[in-house]
């Protein structure tokens, strides 16, 4: 592995052994980053190649929005807003200002330093306006809301010129069950480091509320399955209760072998629910999430695939509350009741909206843009996932198989086992085993094989229909 230089943040000097520089480069349209962290170079290739940002932008937009809040957003809110609140004067006593925003970017509170709340005013580091990435490049709150992990960013690292006199970090909380973010705490200070404190503080309050998050998804799990065993004992047909994220918490012996997940066997850690692998099934669960949770009595029903079946088969989902929260949905499969689902993408999901065309890699310490048709193949190994391309083995600058899948699912990429995502373009052929086991030959160079899990076979024979 070559060493890696970093480059100073906050030095203004427009030449190639700064931050700003390779700014200046990259902005112009050029790829050349070496020395940039790798969060920070993602997020730049993500405001200037999908989100489109303006790097001359001097001040947020209005958040035009108005976001439809859960009971559970509240809770969060609330707990976030007690804690910055409580850390605010220790934050102002080093010219710093601390902020909460939703999961949209719009800040929603603000405390610290009365002179650097006045500087951030005029870039409308305030309340009401968006600090998403979408809208305002890099920058603490928004790229924190687009990655898994803390985020800090100095000086240049900033999309926006007129912010590269800030030093900021935060950190998004997340639902544990979906993953998608709730809200996002942070600490900008002005032409200065942050205090030495500032990123154990901002670990530590994320942690004690996503612990607060966690139990009480656990206690949805109990709830989820209480009704589950109640409607069991009323009704004979196949039964499965799913958290709002889709994955299964508990299904009967007919349910869990249309979904491949084990029966009868109770999920309650929202860490390690079942995956039924799919897709279809998992955003027409998330769509009724969402139907359910703006409407209590709502029931609905839609037409999916699932394992061991070449046929669609009927499902209602009824959504199961607890104290106001919702918990998940049970679905009845063989049942056509409530409202009518669009089917496919007219979910509403929104998984078409917005997602990349290319897929990042690293090499070394330099991002790799590829496009789609030059991924063979990817494949988890460990804590990273591999994709075979037409430039050799690389390794993905995401870390999650499920996110590739997820981001690419309608462009022809496929899971088709736990550890493998397969481009279908990109198989040469197809190996039928003694036992039925199938394998895919790919067109990477080498024909590497490919297994296909028996629980996934289905979706791979309709997709290539064969």
């Amino acid at each position: 592995m070559a060493s890696v230089h970093r480059l100073d943040p906050m030095s203004r000097v427009p030449d190639e052994t700064t931050v700003y520089g390779a700014w200046e480069r990259f902005v112009q349209g050029e790829d050349d980053i070496r020395g940039v962290r790798p969060e920070v170079a993602i997020s730049w290739h993500r405001c200037r190649d999908q989100y489109r940002v303006d790097p001359g932008l001097t001040e947020a937009p209005v958040a035009v929005a108005e976001v439809e809040h859960t009971l559970e957003h509240d809770v969060v809110f609330a707990e976030l807003g007690f804690r910055a609140a409580s850390v605010a004067h220790e934050v102002a006593n080093v010219g710093g200002i601390v902020t909460v925003a939703d999961a949209t970017g719009r800040v929603l509170a603000e405390w610290g330093d009365p002179t650097t709340r006045k500087l951030a005013a005029e870039a409308n580091l305030a309340t009401w306006f968006c600090w998403s990435e979408q809208a305002t490049g890099t920058n603490g709150m928004g790229t924190a809301l687009e990655t898994h992990a803390p985020v800090l960013i100095r000086g240049a690292e900033h999309w926006c010129q007129a912010f590269h006199d800030w030093t900021c970090a935060g950190v998004a909380v997340r639902d544990v069950v979906t993953r998608d973010p709730i809200a996002v705490l942070n600490i900008s200070c002005w032409r200065s480091d942050l205090p030495g404190s500032a990123g154990a503080w901002l670990s530590n309050a994320a942690t004690r509320t996503q612990c607060t998050l966690r139990q009480r998804a656990q206690d949805g799990s109990a709830e989820l399955i209480a009704a589950f065993n109640h409607a069991r004992s009323r009704t004979g047909v196949a039964l499965a209760a799913v958290d709002p994220a889709g994955r299964v918490v508990i299904a009967d012996d007919t349910a869990s072998i249309l979904l491949g997940v084990p029966s009868s066997t109770p999920a309650k850690d929202p860490a390690v629910r079942w995956n039924p692998g799919l897709p279809e099934l998992i955003r027409t669960a998330r769509y009724a999430a969402k139907q359910a949770s703006r409407n209590p009595d709502w029931v609905g029903t839609t037409q999916v695939f699932t394992h061991l079946s070449d046929e669609p088969t009927s499902v209602t989902f009824r959504p199961v509350f607890l104290a106001g929260h919702l918990a998940g949905n049970l679905i009845s499969f063989g049942v056509a009741e409530g409202e009518q689902l669009p089917r496919g993408d007219g979910t509403g999901s929104g998984t078409n909206r917005g997602q990349p065309s290319r897929i990042v890699a690293m090499r070394d310490n330099r991002m790799v843009l590829l496009r789609l048709p030059e991924v063979s193949f990817a494949e988890s190994e460990g804590n990273d996932v591999w994709l075979s391309t037409d430039q050799g083995r690389l390794r993905a600058a995401s870390a999650s198989l499920d996110k590739l899948e997820h981001e690419q699912g309608d462009a022809g990429f496929l899971r088709v086992h736990r550890q493998y995502v397969v481009n279908l373009g990109r198989i040469r052929e197809v190996e039928r085993r003694l036992k039925g086991e199938l394998m895919l030959v790919m067109d990477d160079g080498a024909n590497t094989m490919v297994p296909v899990s028996r629980r996934n076979a289905p979706a791979v024979r309709r997709a290539l229909d064969i």
